[in-house]
């Protein structure tokens, strides 16, 4: 009986990393796909719909990749965000002095999507090993002046063969990068 319960333990394990895995794998595969979308870097406050509501198209920031890459595999940031701060309110940063929630840009918000996925349990240590950093992971950044800056770790390797390539937009429209180590890591999430 016991080596029964061991074996349905071990496959249910097994199952579940099987699907965990193949979500990070869908995750990387979106994240590719969006980049080859024509955007412009454009960071100006939109009304956009709600649920499933995005800025134009052919306009974006780094948080829109996400927000992007997670709606193709069936998750509405904006409306997990949303929801989660209408409960939580005063667990999100108060940087920009808001009284209440905005379902238009709080989502669009570095700070207010590290505040999500940390209360999701989606934290990972940050270290200096490239292998730590897998396809679908988010990764955020600190580049100085009080910026900082979000991607997705997506399943292709830099040039020496040593890291994952990041896709984000850093200004030059949802590009795909070797830029894991390029700036300050402050954040590391499997969502």
């Amino acid at each position: 009986m016991k080596k029964i319960i061991l074996l349905i333990v071990l496959l249910s394990y097994s199952i579940l990393y099987s699907q965990n895995e193949a979500r990070q794998i869908a995750l990387s595969n979106s994240a590719i796909a969006i980049t080859k979308n024509n955007v412009i870097y454009d960071p100006s406050y939109y009304s956009i719909g709600y649920p499933n509501g995005d800025v134009p198209s052919n306009v974006g920031v780094c948080t829109d990749v996400v927000i992007r890459t997670y709606r193709k595999i069936g998750v509405d940031l904006q409306k997990n965000v949303h929801e989660d701060m209408l409960q939580n309110f005063s667990a999100y940063p108060k940087i920009w002095g808001a009284k209440s929630t905005d379902k238009n840009i709080d989502h669009r918000r570095v700070p207010n999507l590290m505040n999500y996925f940390k209360r999701q349990n989606a934290s990972l240590n940050i270290t200096e090993n490239p292998k730590d950093y897998l396809a679908g992971d988010i990764i955020c950044w600190n580049l100085g002046g009080g910026t900082n800056h979000i991607g997705i770790v997506v399943d292709k390797k830099s040039k020496d063969g040593k890291r994952n390539l990041i896709v984000h937009n850093i200004g030059s429209g949802q590009v795909i990068e070797d830029c894991l180590f390029a700036y300050k890591i402050i954040g590391h999430y499997r969502y």
